[in-house]
């Protein structure tokens, strides 16, 4: 590993969980001396990935690291081929629909298709939602057991509600149930008020790739079985156009 790479990544990642920071807070964060993160600081605003705030002595993340998130999107096949499935999901089930991939620890929304109903939304593309507490971070770390067992290792599991599931081996617990599914349940366990279904999607060489779901509200929970299914039809058939030999697809083959 390379150390000024490194460093330079971890501030990026401290900027982006904090939004705007000074100098002296990314240093405290990092637990490196100023001197060091001054230098990173200035050389990843010399190519756009961070910017000082004006008559401020704050940081933010810059415009350049947008331009290569939506280089990485428009690369991703995943998001390509879940694109007309998504919308499908949407109409039938009158929900909106996300599709995301796994993060060491979060999940990534990479498309989002808004409810159909023609209500205001925000976009979701890019936000990030903790993994334990996600039905898409649990339909993906069902079927990837090495993620799942480095995610425990990595420390406690943050609670964001009270409803989340912080317990190692009721999360354990959790993802057998949704091996015996192929679905991954969410009530209320990352943001309150908002539940949801998702399931695997897997590519040509078997391996999980992301998942697709539902947002539910919880005035409308539990989901009707239709809802269920069709959950599991949009990623059985995206599974297929990335090439899946069948679906789901066994954790470690």
């Amino acid at each position: 590993m390379i150390q000024s790479v490194d460093r330079a990544i971890r501030v990026l990642g401290v900027l982006q969980a904090e939004r705007h920071l000074s100098l002296s807070e990314i240093a405290a964060r990092l637990e490196l001396a100023p001197s060091t993160v001054h230098g990173i600081i200035k050389t990843l605003q010399a190519h756009g990935l961070v910017l000082q705030e004006q008559g401020s002595a704050r940081y933010r993340l810059g415009p350049a690291v947008l331009k290569l998130g939506n280089v990485y999107l428009d690369t991703l096949e995943l998001r390509s081929r879940s694109l007309t499935w998504a919308g499908e999901l949407a109409r039938s089930t009158g929900h909106a629909v996300r599709t995301g991939v796994l993060l060491p620890d979060e999940v990534m929304i990479v498309h989002h298709e808004p409810r159909p109903d023609g209500s205001r939304q925000m976009p979701e593309v890019g936000i990030v939602i903790p993994a334990h507490a996600s039905a898409l971070g649990k339909a993906i770390l069902a079927y990837a057991p090495d993620q799942a067992r480095a995610l425990e290792a990595g420390g406690p599991l943050r609670s964001m509600t009270r409803d989340t599931v912080t317990d190692p081996a009721e999360f354990r617990a959790e993802l057998d149930r949704v091996r015996a599914d192929a679905l991954a349940v969410e009530q209320e366990e990352a943001v309150i008020g908002e539940c949801g279904l998702a399931a695997p999607i897997f590519d040509s060489s078997r391996t999980v790739v992301g998942a697709i779901g539902v947002v539910i509200p919880m005035l409308e929970w539990p989901a009707p079985d239709a809802a269920a299914g069709a959950v599991r039809e949009a990623a059985r058939a995206i599974s297929r156009e990335l090439g899946a030999p069948g679906w789901p697809v066994s954790p470690g083959r």
